[in-house]
């Protein structure tokens, strides 16, 4: 039954990355912490077991959207080296972070990131254009920020590079490209700096490798990669407008709860 529910995790996050362009980590870190917590889980470990599990999902799950969008010739290859060399930091920074808060606390500062992009969602809430691109130093400290923050919610960070790079110039579809390519190192950095930091935790369950659980990972990667295909195809065919505002309840829902 565990299995099956990560298959269905797996399956709803991918069709939600490919409808909304959202990571599935805005999915999968909350049901995670619901799931963990149904099953026993020690409650100081729960919340960064989600988090480190969601960032491995996204190692497996960024891949094909990468060559695909790398197929189309869409991803800004020079902004994702520089941003990419930041986000390898900060994705490990982001790690140490998390782990040093506790895990309520860090239930509260993740529902509060999720009613955020409720917000933006609900509102489609975008920045406009202001300016090039900063220089390689700049774009070296953009991505370590984003990745700071995308290790500490378990996200993929395209709700933080996306908007970034369209408020430097970018054009959306080279955004959202180019933020997909970020997302690799950013789950590669932050799962691996989960598992190392999360070895040696107390009371971790079977099948751990630190705080990444290899059931959910196995069966949420398994499901989210076909089934962000069926979301994007989708996507063409059902109102973005009201599918974004179903959606933006549903965070709000989340977030609420984590707060609550």
């Amino acid at each position: 039954m565990e299995f099956l529910l990560y298959l269905l995790l797996g399956a709803g996050a991918g069709v939600l990355a490919g409808l909304f362009g959202v990571g599935g980590g805005m999915i999968i870190v909350p049901v995670l912490v619901f799931s963990f917590t149904a099953q026993g889980f020690d409650p100081a470990i729960l919340t960064h077991m989600a988090v480190g599990t969601s960032l491995a999902t996204i190692v497996f799950t960024s891949v094909n959207s990468v060559l695909e969008h790398h197929r189309k010739g869409a991803v800004n290859w020079t902004v994702f080296i520089w941003m990419a060399l930041g986000i390898l930091i900060g994705a490990a920074l982001g790690s140490l972070t998390a782990e040093a808060i506790s895990g309520p606390i860090l239930q509260k500062i993740i529902g509060t990131f999720a009613i955020c992009i409720a917000i933006q969602m609900a509102f489609d809430l975008r920045p406009k254009a202001t300016g090039s691109l900063p220089g390689k130093a700049g774009l070296g400290v953009a991505g370590g920020v984003v990745g700071w923050a995308s290790a500490i919610f378990g996200i993929g960070g395209g709700s933080l590079t996306v908007p970034f790079l369209v408020w430097r110039g970018q054009s959306m579809q080279q955004a959202v490209a180019t933020s997909a390519a970020c997302g690799l190192p950013i789950a590669l950095m932050g799962a691996l700096s989960f598992t190392v930091i999360g070895w040696s935790a107390a009371r971790l369950p079977d099948w751990s490798l630190g705080y990444v659980y290899l059931p959910a990972l196995v069966g949420i990667a398994v499901a989210s990669m076909p089934f962000a295909r069926v979301g994007a195809r989708l996507a063409h065919r059902l109102p973005q407008r009201v599918l974004k505002r179903l959606f933006a309840l549903l965070l709000l829902g989340v977030g609420l709860n984590f707060l609550l």
